[in-house]
Order: structure tokens, then sequence, then C-alpha cells
């Protein structure tokens, strides 16, 4: 059981470093800030550690095996060359948590986030204001799912999801077609499941580049490792093309996906009623529609002009023009690898850092050493 400390040491006190997100990135950071005795704080709005993991769909599983898939300081336990599930992530996750009795507290989301007029952050939360000298948002690039407008000349009687809704085929009706709008991993990873149980159409928009999960015999990761794909400077021109060719479909191949029957079609242009209508001009009648469609960002809640631009931040290296706020965990943020589960970590030693190096020696604490087993997890 975890341990509840009195609540809110971020209103008594200034702290180091305030760490918004509790996700893979936020937790990675946290070990390596307690490691160098920073006074800090994570905080999350989920009401579990490995929450957004465990909200993906049912069958959900890593493409990286689960050598590549553990954080600083506790390998994934998972027997090499497997691939984890969602929930094994989601337990991972806690667990890291726990062994390393990182300060998080829970059910925590910040309203707003803005700098006082002496430099520190004030973070409003639902019971407080939390204080800190620097901040680094580690939310994470899943934050609100995206379906366009589309989806609002539907038919009110078809059903339709977003992926970050789905999580089985028994959500939709039976019998009738359903629209998979994007083709990247998890539109082809849904519409294949779906595909088992009734006719499926996949629209898409572009066409990524397609390879399978094993090559001569090894994980595709231990080549795409090997070869410095993961750890490519952002900044080079050789990143900038990888950028430009957007995500890599790993271990689901859209010619096998047409030999079970899966319908493939351009890009959606239409939606009336129950009937969808494509680029190439031709039409299919509907009955339910799941929206592959990415998410977009959301710091609505971050009150610091010139941050955020037309949606994007503004940083180099996930450090921003703001001084004390900095970003983690973010795609290409200094790499491939910048975003993912097993290479975050090289981002986070990295910031920790610069973070302790930074704050104010006076205030700093002796953090709990590995052996501590129960993690602290703060009241609301």
């Amino acid at each position: 059981m975890p341990t509840s400390l009195p609540c809110p040491a971020g209103q008594r006190e200034l702290l180091d470093v305030l760490v918004i997100g509790a996700g893979q990135a936020g937790l990675a950071l946290g070990h390596h800030l307690a490691a160098r005795g920073a006074n800090s704080l994570l905080v999350d709005a989920a009401p579990e550690i490995g929450h957004s993991w465990r909200s993906r769909w049912d069958s959900l599983r890593l493409f990286s095996p689960a050598q590549y898939d553990s954080l600083p300081g506790l390998p994934f336990p998972a027997p090499v060359d497997s691939h984890p599930s969602k929930d094994d992530v989601a337990d991972y996750l806690a667990a890291y948590a726990a062994h390393f009795a990182l300060p998080v507290r829970l059910a925590t989301p910040v309203l707003r986030l803005h700098r006082d007029p002496d430099g520190t952050f004030a973070a409003t939360t639902p019971t407080g204001t939390l204080r800190a000298r620097q901040v680094v948002v580690a939310t994470g690039p899943f934050q609100t799912p995206h379906v366009p407008a589309l989806g609002d000349r539907l038919d009110p009687g078809v059903p339709q999801l977003h992926s970050a809704e789905y999580r089985n085929p028994t959500q939709l009706p039976g019998g009738g077609r359903v629209l998979v709008v994007g083709a990247a991993n998890s539109g082809l990873q849904i519409a294949a499941e779906l595909a088992a149980a009734q006719p499926v159409t996949v629209a898409v928009g572009t066409r990524p580049t397609e390879l399978p999960q094993r090559i001569a015999g090894r994980d595709l990761f231990f080549w795409l490792t090997r070869s410095g794909f993961f750890t490519v400077p952002a900044h080079t021109r050789i990143a900038r093309r990888l950028r430009a060719r957007g995500d890599i479909i790993i271990g689901t191949r859209s010619g096998t996906l047409r030999r079970r029957g899966i319908d493939f079609r351009p890009r959606l242009l239409d939606l009336t009623g129950r009937t969808a209508t494509f680029a190439d001009g031709s039409t299919v009648d509907v009955g339910a529609v799941v929206w592959a469609t990415g998410y977009r960002p959301d710091y609505a809640w971050l009150h610091l002009p010139g941050v955020v631009v037309d949606g994007q931040v503004r940083h180099t290296g996930g450090t921003t023009a703001v001084p004390g706020l900095h970003f983690l965990g973010l795609p290409w943020q200094t790499c491939r690898g910048s975003a993912l589960l097993g290479f975050v970590g090289a981002d986070a030693e990295a910031l920790a850092a610069r973070l302790t190096a930074d704050a104010a020696g006076p205030q700093q604490r002796t953090a709990p050493g590995p052996e501590a087993a129960t993690p602290v997890v703060l009241p609301v």
C-alpha cells in the first residue's frame, strides 16, 4: 500500500522541480532527480500510474520487445524478445514508481501554470497552488483525441469511436461494414482485429513505410537500434527526412490485410448520412466508424506567452525561452527515441543534470535510495 505524506508539501515550500505528468517520461525524470537529491514532485491528472496505457484497446501489444522497454534503473520484467501487453506496461510503470519511492500526487490536474514576478512558477490544482523554481511538462504526445469535422455529418444512428475509446469489437454493431479512418499502426491493428467478425474498409490518407517485425531472424528493434535509428539527432538532415516520411508501420502489412478481405480506399473526403466518399470518387455505406486519426496537443492551461504557438511547443531540445521551463517526452525532442518508453531515459538523465545544476543548493534534500520499496503517493 502507498504511504501517504502530509498534504501538500508544495503548498508550504518552494520545490526545486515540479514535474507535470507521471507517465514514462515523468517517472524516468523523477528517478534521476531523486538520485541527485532534488526536492521534486510529480503530479498527474490520472487516478493511477499507468492509466493512459491501461485505457488503450484490449489487444494492444508493444512493437518493441521487452529488452528495449526499460526505464532507467529497472529492467522490464518480461522474457527477451517477448512483446508486452498494454497492461504489462501499466503494471511496470506502477512498479517503477514503487521501487524508487517516487513522490507522486495522483488525481491532481494542473489547471493553470503561470510565472510570478519573482520568477517562480505557480501551478494551480483543484486542491491548491504548488510553487517551484523549475517546471517540466511531461504530459506526452497523446493528449486530445482528434476527430475530423466530417464526423458531424454522420447519421446519428451510426456509432463512431476514436481509437482512444476503442477497446474491442463488441463495442460495434455486428454485421455492418466498419470504416476505419487512418492507416498508421493503430488503424491497421484495429482493422485487422475487426475484420475477423465483419467487413472493414480502411481510408488511407498517406502510406507510411511498412516493415516486418523480424528481419533475418532478429527483431526489427535490434536492427534499428544497432543502426542508430533511435538516436539520430533531431536537428540533422537525415532526421528531417525521417520526420517527413511519417510513422513506420511495424509488423502489420497492408498486402496481408487485403488478402484477408479488408477493403482499402484513398483519403476520406466526405461523410453524408451513412455514405462515405473517397478521393477517387468511390463510395461505400458504413454501419460504424473508428477514427484512427491521432491526437492534438492541449496546452490551454499553460499561461506563459510565446511557449506554444499554433498548437506547437517552441523549444530547443525540450528547453523553452522561459527560464526554468522545460518539456520532456515530445516526439523528436532531441532524437527519434525521445517519446518512446525504452529510450526516453537518455533525455531524462540529461535534463535532470541541467535542472539540479540550476537548482538552489540550500533547498536540496537527500533522496531515498533504491532499496525503498514503498511508493510515496501524496494525497489529493
